[in-house]
């Protein structure tokens, strides 16, 4: 039994609360996984390098636009992988072995499961088969999110992929199915597809991305036809195959020790690919259709921690898994915090970090270690993106909000196509919509859709954050010509 100033559960955002201010702290951290968080292993950074490698894959393919003669042969799949985790897996590891060198003398790490048994105690069920019980003057909650995996008829029983895993194929396959409508399964469908697999698509709903404003929903289902076979409006009634090797696919209620008899286990408790087949069958439109292929992925969003905590012996309140806190991320429980994707209803990397930023001012504060007041994070205006193909990226209200919330508001919506650099690129689908309010002249929100949408959204988070009007983004400074900015300038102008 351990007592500590502070319990850390998680090492992604979390991680980085450690520094000099809580040098004379002794500090638990505890780690059921690998050292750096989803965003890391199994998240926003590998996937988007993959990403970039499609990109160039895309780009090759449509040379011939053009006027370029250019064939794409082909993807070595080893080797992309390689370039990816070679260079994350090394961090990680690197992440451990700092907590856990001389340079952390105040920090012990605790590698194993961790749940509450009584106010701000947690036992760690260690990965050596040791128990360890620890406690904290404070615990900050940092155990982020996993892959939600529904309840379809046999899918707890095959050896499907999550984004977890799907990275870390040890070939290309041939064909893949991908369930699921968001912005993992359009990325890592989009990277297989770009890179040579035949990539089929099976949704629930009848537009891909359908938490967007409406008008780039469906602009993004439309171009997502190059890339998939689009099964729309689908309800899965059977998942089935999968040879004997590889794991039940993690993450949801359905699997567990009850499944384990049923697969041999590769070494590295990953799925294996090699030799097989899956089917999912489903009804739309009142028909049944069936649709087989190599790889099953499961990409339909992910849920919180919390679940897996026995939050309730530590008397912090959840809500389905998601720790509820006030402001200044405070739970229920006197002493424990939260934050990140365990916490928030958007799961956000840059929203976990500034989070963090804040929770730990707020450690020292409740300690008098720093002055106050403690800090929060605006939610508001937390931007974000899809790097899939095209691009996404939005910020703020969606037109359908806006009109909801019975705002009174001006639209524009401007085609990449309308300026120099649209035409320099032969795009014919691309655009910016804005919504302004049409009173106080506030950018409410703003959607892109295209090449660098990423990048393009980033003056216009800057103006909403420092409250300028529509007016003022477009008239108070320049716009390179003929950058692609002026898409965005010319939006602006039209409101």
């Amino acid at each position: 039994m351990s007592d500590f100033d502070l319990v850390i559960v998680g090492t992604g955002s979390a991680n980085s609360i450690p520094g000099p201010e809580f040098d004379d702290w002794s500090i638990a951290i505890v780690e059921r996984g690998t050292f750096g968080g989803t965003c890391l292993n199994v998240g926003c950074i590998p996937s988007k390098m993959f990403v970039y490698a499609a990109d160039v894959a895309d780009t090759i393919a449509t040379a011939g636009d053009y006027g370029i003669a250019a064939t794409f042969d082909g993807a070595d799949w080893p080797a992309i992988r390689d370039r990816v985790f070679g260079r994350i897996d090394p961090i990680a590891s690197g992440g451990r072995d700092y907590r856990m060198g001389r340079e952390c003398s105040n920090i012990t790490v605790f590698e194993g499961d961790a749940c509450f048994v009584s106010d701000r105690r947690l036992v760690v069920r260690m990965h050596d088969g040791s128990t360890e019980s620890v406690s904290g003057r404070h615990v900050v909650l940092g155990a982020g999110a996993r892959a939600f995996v529904p309840l379809y008829r046999g899918l707890g029983t095959v050896p499907a992929h999550t984004s977890d895993t799907v990275m870390r194929l040890d070939s290309l396959p041939e064909s893949m199915i991908v369930l699921g409508g968001g912005y993992i399964a359009c990325e890592l469908g989009y990277v297989f597809s770009a890179l040579g697999t035949a990539v089929t698509v099976i949704n629930r709903g009848e537009r891909l991305l359908r938490a967007e404003d409406d008008d780039i929903s469906q602009a993004f289902t439309a171009a997502a036809q190059r890339h998939f076979d689009l099964r729309l409006g689908a309800t899965v009634t059977l998942v089935r195959g999968g040879a004997a090797t590889g794991v039940p696919v993690r993450g949801g209620a359905a699997t567990g020790d009850s499944a384990r008899g049923e697969f041999v286990y590769a070494a590295d408790g990953t799925p294996s690919a090699q030799g097989n087949t899956y089917t999912v069958e489903f009804t739309r439109g009142g028909a049944a259709e069936a649709v087989s292929a190599d790889v099953l992925l499961v990409a339909t969003g992910r849920v919180p921690n919390g679940d897996q905590l026995a939050l309730d012996l530590g008397g912090v309140s959840d809500e389905q898994g998601r720790v509820l806190t006030d402001e200044f991320f405070r739970t229920s429980a006197q002493g424990v915090w939260a934050f990140g994707d365990l916490s928030s209803e958007v799961q956000l990397k840059h929203l976990a970090n500034a989070q963090v930023r804040a929770l730990r001012h707020n450690l020292l504060v409740a300690e008098g270690q720093a002055d106050g007041p403690m800090r929060t994070v605006r939610e508001d205006l937390v931007p974000h993106a899809v790097f899939s193909h095209p691009q996404v990226a939005s910020v703020g209200l969606t037109e359908r909000d806006a009109r909801a919330a019975g705002l009174p508001i001006t639209v524009a919506n401007k085609p990449f196509g309308h300026t120099a650099y649209g035409w320099a690129m032969e795009d014919h689908s691309s655009f910016a919509k804005l919504i302004a309010h049409a009173e106080t002249r506030e950018l409410l929100g703003a959607h892109i859709i295209g090449p660098q949408a990423s990048t393009l959204i980033q003056q216009l988070i800057g103006g909403m954050a420092f409250g300028q009007t529509v007016d003022q983004m477009a008239h108070d400074q320049f716009y390179i010509h003929p950058a692609l900015t002026e898409v965005i300038e010319n939006a602006l102008l039209e409101l």
